[in-house]
């Protein structure tokens, strides 16, 4: 699932190795989200048995700079064994090259450590209603800059393709999406070309920096889990 779950139900792992910053992002998520369990891993070894013994974990915050583990490779394996949960990285390395990597390791999101309160609250704002925070600075130098005010419409996209989008930002693979739709896996795939082709890009993580930097919201689309 990518849609988080309701409040009373929803648990949030913060994974830093530095107490005090796991403490600010308790009380940050505390404030966000009151009633949810907000639970903590200084490193990689205790965020995997966490995660295998709290697979209804709804949101991992995640420092790429950890003690015992390549935080990317990390990534990679919470994303390949837990795809339904959703990962935003949390880094002081916020460079296009550290935010593309994550999003190729499955990244459904990057917030700066440099990033104020205001803007970190609202970034994971974002993130609770299904969207993908990444940060401006990353965008605005991009191929898109300047074009954020097109609608999927005006590039073409058809309203079947939009729904294929908006899962995708959700880090659905084509089989998920498939069985969201109901469509055959050809058609899907034809769909995710025509919307790579549409953006001007060639891969996912590319469609995911494309989309940021138009502004397009798809919150609410399609909620509910697999």
């Amino acid at each position: 699932m990518r849609d988080l779950q309701p409040v009373f139900a929803m648990k949030i792992l913060v994974v830093d190795d530095h107490v005090l910053i796991r403490e600010a992002l308790r009380g940050l998520f505390k404030e966000l989200r009151p009633e949810a369990t907000v639970l903590e891993a200084p490193d990689a070894a205790r965020t995997m048995q966490l995660l295998a013994e709290q697979p209804d974990i709804a949101l991992v915050l995640l420092d790429l700079s950890l003690p015992d583990r390549d935080g990317l490779a990390l990534l990679a394996e919470v994303h390949g064994r837990h795809p339904g949960i959703p990962v935003v990285v949390l880094s002081g390395f916020a460079d296009r090259a550290n935010v593309v990597r994550a999003l190729d390791h499955g990244a459904l999101g990057f917030i700066p450590k440099s990033a104020g309160r205001e803007v970190m609250t609202s970034a994971l704002s974002l993130v609770f209603s299904g969207g993908v925070y990444i940060p401006p600075e990353i965008l605005g130098p991009g191929p898109n800059a300047g074009r954020a005010k097109a609608t999927p419409g005006d590039l073409g996209l058809t309203e079947r393709q939009v729904d294929v989008l908006a899962l995708m930002m959700q880090g659905k693979s084509n089989k998920a999406i498939c069985r969201r739709l109901d469509l055959a896996e050809p058609t899907v795939k034809n769909h995710v070309t025509a919307i790579l082709k549409a953006l001007g890009v060639s891969n996912r993580t590319e469609a995911v920096l494309a989309v940021s930097a138009r502004g397009w919201q798809f919150s609410g689309r399609h909620a509910g889990a697999d």
